[in-house]
């Protein structure tokens, strides 16, 4: 069965009258080689048309990218809707001999690597639901080849996500990561999870409709999926590259490359089989040196130095490279070319805003200064669809410089809305800045439109006139962006303007079942309301008798500081619990004191859980 998402669209052609590939050399339209490579090894296609939840929630739909065979509109950009097209492939594909692929399943790859006894599952896609249909896809044309091990590439969600749905929480099989995977997942889906996850429905569009006028895609994929996420701890961790280890009888080496697409990730090398992962680290676009989203500045400097150390390791001995997103790239000179490409297309943006900040500039003055040579602009993969160079060149500033541009004005500005309301003023009030605002939309400078608006919509978030006129402006600087990730903020800000805030749903799955018990704690420390915790003093005593592990917790001047003791004397401690950890996320949960022996005052739980803030997943972004 070929199923849905097997489709096989044209490559979009340039327009006259709308938006087009900027840059000095622009990329061949007719060049197919992209499409013949996201085309080859395709096994078979999706076997349903929608993957759903146990409660009959859809949480992919293959169907939702059929408009993509249609012609490029008016309402989106012709690279990026030709990059949609070839994400929107959907399928089980042959990488190479015992090599395979589930693409188009989710906003990741997830990667079967055939062993001696069974399938070790490289990055399983963001949701349950979604890697065990990927799962059973291979399964139903490759046979029912048991889980051996499970690869985490990187402490990213798209590439854990799916945990559960290709093995069970007491399996005995090897977890294999990066070191420092745990603290970096938790820390950007647990610690600032909540803000992330509400800016993340910016960035891939997730409350967008499919569609030329909406959501087309997000450069790395489509979108991503609305399932259960899951986290298992690993058991065996790379810790430096040139480590190998078998996985099922097959031969994995290891290059770890922190601090590039994220804090804790790793390429590996299967010398047996000539292939070469590059996880996230080399893909079929400019990546993010700062994802729009949030995250922690990544290393331009070092990204292209693992990119130049990844040649000399593995390049000559590799006949395809493959990836956690997008498709593979065979044939060891195209390869090599592609890793040299995304080599200096790092190293540029590096080293020319590095260049540019000693002669004095700003992040925000750079970002407008700076283009990529004709080769680099020239080649497909290096544009920017999920990056981009203006936002990344920011990051790299941010990197070295932080926040402040340097101008003593910029120290102490007043807030947003208090700003806002004084520059209205400035300018002669609100129905001034809508009649600027329209005359600069009418000649096409939108981007200065939508300062002004900005400025209008925050004096006065109840004028609809504002609202809607800052709509239409995001709305048509979506239609006309080239990055996916530009486009999906454009157009949910359009949408929030219009509509208003919509409920945010965390999905948090086993993610919490899989912190560490000092995790916790710090998920409740961040959570403090420091003036309401300001005059309470007490601490607790925990000794948790499946760990054999004591921590004692101390809330004073507002903050709850934690800290493992050696076991002995509760002196000194206002409460002290004895428990297991499953116990202690009962407790959090809700069930409070059941079960769990304690001595001292139990009224010191429940002063804790009076101080402690509950995270709001339904901020507003656009509006005060």
């Amino acid at each position: 069965m070929a199923g849905p998402g097997s489709h096989r669209p044209p490559a979009c052609q340039p327009r006259s009258g709308g938006p087009a590939v900027t840059g000095d050399t622009a990329p061949d339209f007719a060049d197919r080689t992209d499409f013949e490579d996201a085309d080859r090894g395709l096994v078979a296609g999706p076997a349903n048309a929608k993957i759903t939840a146990d409660d009959g929630r859809v949480v992919w739909d293959f169907e939702a990218t059929a408009f993509l065979q249609e012609d490029c509109p008016d309402t989106a950009d012709p690279s990026l809707w030709r990059q949609s097209q070839l994400c929107a492939r959907a399928g089980l594909y042959e990488v190479t001999e015992g090599v395979y692929q589930i693409r188009g399943f989710d906003l990741s790859n997830m990667t079967l690597i055939e062993g001696e006894r069974g399938v070790v599952v490289v990055d399983p896609l963001v949701s349950q639901e979604c890697a065990a249909e990927g799962l059973a896809l291979y399964r139903a044309h490759r046979g029912e080849r048991p889980v051996t091990a499970v690869l985490f590439t990187h402490s990213h969600i798209d590439h854990f996500g799916g945990t559960l749905g290709v093995m069970g929480p007491d399996d005995d099989i090897p977890i294999v990561a990066p070191e420092g995977f745990m603290e970096h997942s938790v820390a950007e889906n647990v610690y600032a999870g909540t803000a992330m996850l509400r800016r993340g429905v910016y960035h891939t569009g997730g409350e967008l409709e499919p569609g030329p006028r909406g959501l087309i895609g997000v450069g790395l994929g489509f979108t991503a999926s609305q399932g259960l996420p899951s986290l298992l701890p690993p058991t065996l961790q790379i810790t430096r590259t040139g480590q190998e280890e078998r996985l099922d009888g097959v031969l994995f080496r290891f290059q770890l490359t922190p601090d590039t697409e994220a804090p804790s990730e790793l390429n590996f090398h299967l010398p047996e089989r000539r292939a070469l992962c590059m996880a996230e680290n080399a893909t079929h676009n400019l990546h993010n040196i700062l994802t729009l989203r949030g995250a922690l500045v990544r290393d331009a400097r070092i990204w292209s130095r693992y990119l130049t150390e990844a040649i000399g390791l593995f390049a000559a001995d590799s006949d395809v490279l493959f990836a956690s997103h997008h498709w593979p790239t065979w044939d060891t000179e195209r390869l090599t070319t592609f890793l040299s490409e995304q080599r200096d297309l790092y190293g540029y943006l590096h080293d020319q805003t590095l260049r540019l900040l000693n002669q004095g500039h700003t992040g925000t003055e750079i970002a407008e200064m700076i283009e990529l040579p004709p080769r680099l602009a020239g080649a497909w993969h290096t544009r920017g669809y999920y990056g981009s160079v203006s936002h990344n060149v920011k990051a790299i500033y941010q990197r070295y410089m932080g926040w402040y541009d340097g101008h003593p004005s910029s120290l102490w500005e007043h807030p947003p809305t208090a700003s806002a309301r004084r520059y209205v003023d400035c300018m002669g009030g609100l129905g001034s800045v809508l009649t600027k605002a329209r005359a600069y939309v009418d000649e096409g400078d939108l981007r200065f439109a939508a300062q002004l608006l900005k400025h209008a919509t925050f004096a006065a978030p109840e004028d609809s006139r504002a609202k809607e006129l800052l709509a239409e402006t995001f709305e048509r600087l979506g239609h006309g962006s080239e990055c996916g990730t530009w486009r999906n903020n454009y157009l949910s800000a359009a949408d929030e303007l219009r509509n208003g805030v919509k409920p945010v749903a965390i999905a948090t799955g086993s993610m919490a079942t899989a912190l560490s018990v000092e995790q916790v704690f710090d998920s409740l420390a961040i959570r403090v309301n420091g003036p309401k915790a300001w005059n309470h003093s007490l601490t607790a005593l925990w000794r948790f008798t499946d760990l054999d592990q004591t921590y004692r917790t101390s809330l004073h001047n507002g903050v709850l500081v934690h800290h493992p003791v050696t076991a002995g004397s509760a002196e000194g401690t206002d409460l002290t619990l004895t428990l297991t950890r499953p116990q202690l996320m009962g407790m959090l949960a809700g069930r409070g004191l059941d079960g769990i022996d304690h001595t001292g005052d139990p009224n010191v739980l429940a002063t804790l859980m009076s101080v402690l803030d509950e995270p709001d997943p339904g901020f507003a972004i656009v509006t005060p």
